[in-house]
């Protein structure tokens, strides 16, 4: 029986290095690996001994691309340890911000990274010289999302203005102002983002995944939430531990992620959309409606435009705050350290993304453990292409590589923000 091998040295259009091993004899595949080959980044044993006001900064060197996700997760752990309750406008503002990184990610995933695939371009530059207004419209509304991010984070890489009990400096109402005729203009371009990729052309695949988010009982999850799963997970995230288990694989350089007892999990705006539709904003539901999108969706290829809904609400959210925004009296609320562990999970654009610190009387980080999104979905993303690639098989290989890549980018896995896990066992005479 004939053996089949693909390989993909490097995936294309994909955040860090990362390769993909398929195996197949005859018509069914034996082998699927993701490989995450990057260099572990040891962020976790970078935090231990540091001062706990500095886990902000350090995580969100973490990613270019979601570094609100890390600072959040980080300040959220952080405050629950020392007990501090924030005022609600810091909190306002930190959604607020929060919406400016979903902007800016979604919309450089979904013109730049994924919609080539399906237009059948290479790349965003060859797309480019045939579909020059969309790549327009992708650049202004990445702008104004980074432009959010730079206001109140101070930069819009590695913000700098986010800190334990809030931020080190608020904007007037008149700054935020200055924002709002460049989000209404980037709330009417999501909605034809919307109309766009609704009329792609998507491949029939659809899996009985276990999609886990956080859920709140008032908002569109972002910054807060319990820990939720369609299959009967409902907890506090501070019970995380207990329901998603890491375990190391040979192949990666990442941990990889599965649900206690049961198997895989399934992150990022699927999940999101599909265990909170009822608490999108009015305009972001009407564009799911409008695209003929379901209250659930299990199809991954449909994630592109799952994306551009939740581009929609994140415009008509900031649209929201700026309008009620009133400036607190201090920017933030002092923080005093004590002994003790907590925990603190955001929505990064691809999913949920966990913190877990222990720190001592003093304010010392003696513990910390980080998870991306990307390290709970590649066991996700493993099982696709298992599923995916047996009934197309017959495809001659290049067009079968480019099949599982466009797969793989369904998740738009950010492989540098996955790679960093530390086990160090020293041995000495």
């Amino acid at each position: 029986m004939k053996t089949r091998t693909i390989k993909v040295d490097y995936l294309a259009r994909v955040e860090g290095e990362g390769a993909l091993y398929v195996k197949a004899r005859g018509d069914h595949v034996e082998d699927v690996k993701l490989k995450i080959f990057e260099p572990p980044r040891f962020f976790e044993a970078f935090l231990r001994g540091r001062d706990f006001r500095e886990a902000p900064d350090i995580t969100a060197r973490i990613c270019g691309i979601c570094p609100i996700a890390y600072q959040m997760g980080a300040v959220h752990a952080m405050e629950s340890i020392c007990n501090v309750m924030i005022d609600p406008r810091i909190r306002l503002l930190r959604r607020l911000i929060y919406c400016g990184e979903w902007i800016e990610s979604h919309v450089l995933h979904i013109y730049m990274l994924h919609l080539p695939d399906f237009l059948g371009y290479p790349d965003a530059i060859q797309m480019a010289k045939d579909h020059p207004e969309a790549v327009q419209r992708a650049l202004r509304m990445k702008k104004i999302g980074n432009g959010i991010m730079t206001l109140l984070g101070g930069r819009e890489i590695h913000p700098i203005n986010v800190r334990v009990g809030g931020f080190y400096k608020t904007p007037t109402r008149r700054e935020l102002s200055s924002l709002t005729d460049d989000l209404k203009w980037g709330l009417e371009a999501a909605i034809v983002t919307v109309k766009l990729v609704s009329t792609l052309n998507f491949q029939n695949f659809e899996q009985d995944y276990e999609f886990v988010c956080l859920r709140h009982p008032d908002e569109y999850p972002l910054n807060e939430g319990s820990l939720v799963s369609n299959k009967g997970i409902d907890c506090p995230i501070s019970q995380y531990d207990a329901n998603l288990i890491e375990e190391h694989v040979a192949h990666s350089t990442a941990l990889q992620t599965t649900v206690k007892g049961r198997g895989s999990a399934h992150l990022g705006p699927m999940a999101r959309y599909s265990l909170n539709y009822d608490q999108l904003t009015p305009l972001a539901k009407n564009a799911a409606v409008n695209a003929g999108l379901e209250k659930t969706c299990r199809n991954p290829f449909k994630s592109i435009i799952v994306r551009a809904v939740e581009v929609v609400f994140a415009f008509e959210e900031a649209l929201r705050i700026i309008k009620e925004y009133d400036q607190p009296p201090c920017p933030a609320v002092d923080v005093k350290p004590r002994a003790g562990t907590g925990y603190g999970c955001t929505e990064a654009p691809r999913g949920i993304c966990y913190h877990r610190y222990t720190i001592d009387d003093a304010g010392i980080i003696r513990d910390a453990k980080i998870v991306s999104p990307t390290a709970v979905n590649q066991k996700t993303i493993e099982g696709d292409l298992r599923y995916f690639i047996e009934p197309n098989l017959h495809l001659p290989d290049e067009k079968l590589k480019w099949e599982c890549e466009q797969a793989i980018r369904n998740y738009y896995p950010c492989i540098s923000c996955s790679a960093h896990f530390l086990k160090l066992n020293i041995e000495r005479a």
